[in-house]
């Protein structure tokens, strides 16, 4: 989950979200996750005792957006140095770091996003320049620790230039709809959901999956209104949530049952 404040509470349930109990606040803005009922992970935060307390792992130096850490032990961050990019990973909770994956960059990066679904599995997103309303991005994945990386999308954009550890002539990778990054949410090691914001469209979000580990990349023909934040949640190769946002209208949230191909509106958040 996406904190929003940083001084946000973290809330418990014991009887499946029936009462709600205050058990400490949140560390910082990263992705929130529990491993099991006491250990928690939100960016190289880690609490044991239910997300009453924290305390930070290492981290490498020159990290770009946020660390993710699977469990206590493996981690993934993103760092750059002299128009490179790095892919480091850790299986010692911080205290040591290998780099995994190297690509040259012809613009800094911007910012980052990771995710995994097991210990040798990573999803990394870098996110490069932004211009005209649009921004250029990069998807890669790795299932076997870092050893072999697919390319999963390769958005370049007029606006933000190359997508993130290309040139501008390579045309190969998948394209998500949309002209800017929408959130990234990992089910299992071969399945993927992103969404995709335009915000000149009258229709601004868009989403698109693989289910084969990023070999392939399908976007579906649903767009939907919605100019702020959109969240995703799902939970598995069928099932998801997906909540629109808007400024001046209310907010909306669709699910699906086919794995994407049609969303349904079940609520509107008045």
């Amino acid at each position: 989950m996406d904190q929003g404040d940083v001084n946000a509470k973290l809330l418990h349930s014991r009887d499946g979200g029936q009462h709600w109990t205050a058990i400490g606040t949140m560390p910082n803005k990263a992705f929130l996750h529990f491993t099991s009922k006491t250990t928690a992970l939100s960016g190289n935060s880690i609490s044991q005792d239910g997300g009453k307390t924290w305390h930070s792992l290492p981290v490498p130096k020159g990290i770009v957006g946020d660390a993710y850490f699977h469990d206590a032990k493996n981690g993934w961050a993103v760092i750059q140095s002299n128009k490179v990019m790095y892919v480091k990973r850790t299986l010692d909770g911080g205290k040591s770091w290998s780099t995994v994956m190297t690509k040259k960059l012809i613009e800094p990066l911007a910012g980052s996003l990771i995710r995994s679904a097991g210990t040798n599995d990573s999803w990394v997103e870098l996110i490069g320049g932004t211009g005209m309303t649009q921004t250029s991005y990069s998807l890669f994945h790795t299932a076997d620790g870092g050893k072999s990386w697919k390319t999963v999308i390769a958005n370049s954009t007029a606006g933000g230039g190359p997508a993130p550890g290309f040139s501008t002539e390579y045309h190969n990778g998948h394209s998500n709809k949309g002209s800017k990054p929408g959130p990234l949410y990992v089910v299992n090691p071969k399945v993927a959901f992103m969404g995709g914001s335009c915000p000149a469209c009258d229709h601004p979000n868009s989403i698109g999956w693989t289910k084969d580990a990023g070999t392939t990349w399908v976007n579906s023909k649903v767009a939907f209104d919605g100019y702020g934040d959109t969240y995703l949640a799902i939970a598995d190769a069928n099932h998801g949530w997906w909540i629109t946002t808007e400024n001046v209208k209310t907010s909306v949230m669709y699910t699906t049952t086919d794995g994407g191909v049609h969303w349904n509106q079940v609520h509107i958040f008045r």
